[in-house]
């Protein structure tokens, strides 16, 4: 066991960013993955949109660094020969305001931070997206409520647009780029391999134990598992010192064609609209993507064995997701089918992420990602490197919280933000916005 050994649990797209910036550090990495592929769980149905609209100053600043890595993915990587990057469209995020003095906490974090944006009329969002209705249709129903299609002609107010925003074209090829990235850093990878338990002694992790039996010593593991992080800080008996934990959450996503008179995949624009309850997004294929932006209405189906879960669509929220975009883009194509995926979201308690330590000497955590955080695998790697780093080198994270510096935009994020033993977040929206 050498002291720059480490494992990490989980060759997603968070899991392979990390590794490739320890390994930049001198660190030796092994990924240990329970799938065939990296990036081949969770990360693979990522809807993979870059945004910055968080609800705290801490997250856009994380967000806004973390968008430069996919503008310079290929420099970042710095691989060679032929190489297939995966692609970041850049065709800006709108927020769509229910009332003229709506998101202002958004607008002065954009502000302090110097986010670009504009706010556009009502008018400027229906000339710019001609197939989008300018009514409000809030609050959001489901489908089964009666009064679904009872919605007030209330006008909206407009829109906060970040052209900078956009989203990745293939999450599962970005995170194969950073796998290569890692192997030709010295980084291994054990794929098909399930972790069983984690051994420690002495108030310190010592490595793990593989569903074969096998044991692989280590005395830095890092919990990147995605949905099964809640499994794997059970295994390593750090849940109790921990007053922000994570659950797994079953989600949908569903896809549609796009109006026949308007190329959404060409022209559309990633858009958040809590005034309906959904979010939407190019697909390739000239196809829309909508998915719930967690309106008090809809249920949450929390899920305690991340192995079995119903990955059928659900007719309900099918419907429901649905019909509530034709109430934006009244012109959209509904068919008979319903088509999209349904996989699993990490989630912490606030919807913010855990970027931190353990009370595990040695154990690490990234955790409570999915959903809104794989814009950011790039910042995340760097952040939790350097946390790992100063940690191992005599750093108390608890007391004296790394201030990470971003190297594109040298904005300082504070990492108490992220930390395990925060209060719950009450700036959260508590919802996949984080």
């Amino acid at each position: 066991m050498n002291s720059k050994d480490v494992v990490i649990v989980g060759a997603g797209v968070i899991g392979c960013a990390i590794a490739l910036h320890l390994c930049r550090k001198g660190y030796r990495t092994l990924n240990v993955d329970r799938n065939p592929a990296a990036g081949f769980g969770s990360t693979a149905n990522s809807c993979a949109v870059v945004r910055f609209s968080y609800s705290t100053a801490n997250g856009i600043k994380l967000a806004f660094e973390g968008h430069h890595y996919w503008k310079h993915w290929a420099s970042f990587l710095g691989l060679e020969g032929a190489v297939d990057y995966a692609k970041y469209v850049q065709c800006g995020h709108l927020v769509v305001k229910t009332s003229a003095d709506d998101r202002q906490d958004l607008l002065n974090h954009y502000r302090s931070i110097g986010v670009p944006f504009e706010e556009w009329s009502r008018q400027k969002l229906l000339d710019r997206l001609p197939i989008y209705d300018g009514d409000r249709h809030a609050p959001p129903k489901r489908v089964d409520d009666p009064a679904f299609w009872e919605d007030r002609k209330e006008p909206l107010a407009g829109a906060i647009f970040t052209p900078d925003a956009g989203y990745v074209n293939d999450p599962q090829l970005a995170t194969q780029n950073l796998k290569r990235a890692v192997e030709t850093g010295g980084g291994r990878f054990l794929l098909k391999r399930t972790v069983t338990g984690i051994r420690q002694s002495d108030g310190r992790v010592r490595g793990v134990i593989l569903d074969s039996g096998e044991e692989l010593r280590s005395g830095i593991v890092v919990n990147a598992a995605g949905p099964h992080s809640f499994v794997i800080n059970r295994m390593a008996g750090v849940e109790d010192g921990m007053s922000i934990k994570t659950r797994a959450l079953r989600r949908e996503v569903h896809h549609l064609p796009s109006p026949e008179e308007f190329s959404f995949q060409d022209d559309g624009i990633v858009t958040s609209d809590s005034n309906i309850g959904i979010y939407f997004k190019p697909e390739p294929g000239n196809r829309i993507t909508v998915g719930s932006g967690d309106p008090a209405c809809d249920d949450n189906t929390w899920i305690e064995n991340p192995d079995e879960f119903d990955r059928n669509v659900s007719e309900l929220q099918w419907q429901t997701q649905v019909f509530r975009l034709s109430k934006r883009i009244p012109s959209i194509p509904i068919t008979n089918t319903g088509t999209g995926v349904v996989d699993l979201y990490d989630v912490a308690d606030d919807w913010t992420p855990i970027y931190d330590k353990s009370d595990l000497g040695g154990f690490y955590m990234a955790v409570g990602t999915s959903g809104h955080q794989f814009k950011n695998a790039g910042v995340v790697g760097a952040l939790m490197a350097e946390l790992i780093d100063a940690c191992e080198s005599g750093n108390d994270q608890d007391k004296n919280p790394l201030e990470f510096t971003g190297r594109y935009t040298n904005l300082t994020v504070d990492t108490a933000a992220f930390s395990r033993l925060r209060a719950l977040n009450a700036e959260s929206s508590f919802s996949v916005r984080g």
